[in-house]
């Protein structure tokens, strides 16, 4: 027994590598830019029609953007089935714009005040 487990070891370690040039190229990572959405996920995008350079944020609690994005997002797509709040900070104060479950914009005017996103409103005033 301990012999088969000692030479399936030996074989896989000598097929790996054969087994990992052969993988096609759709299974690298994504380009540049590209975001691999998931179910549970509100991703953000740089440029408008969820293009551009591309981030995602999963619930729960809250999240700053990254500085790609702040201030700087231009649409948007959620999976999420719950609400969610963009949340802009200014000054001594902040302000939430709602993203309904599966909410989308390919156009979001919005995104030029977004520092960050939370599945609760972080105590901000409606915008």
């Amino acid at each position: 027994m301990l012999r088969r487990i000692v030479l399936s070891a030996t074989l896989l370690a000598a097929l790996a590598p054969a087994i990992v040039s052969t993988a096609p190229a759709s299974a690298s990572a994504p380009a540049h830019g590209a975001v691999e959405r998931a179910p549970g996920e509100v991703c953000f995008w740089t440029q408008a029609g969820q293009h551009g350079t591309g981030w995602c944020y999963r619930p729960p609690g809250y999240a700053e953007v990254p500085a790609s994005h702040h201030d700087k997002t231009a649409s948007f797509r959620s999976d999420v089935n719950r609400n969610l709040y963009a949340i802009d900070w200014v000054r001594d104060t902040c302000y939430y714009r709602l993203i309904r479950p599966y909410d989308f914009s390919d156009n979001w005017s919005w995104g030029s005040r977004i520092d960050g996103v939370s599945d609760r409103t972080e105590g901000c005033q409606s915008a």
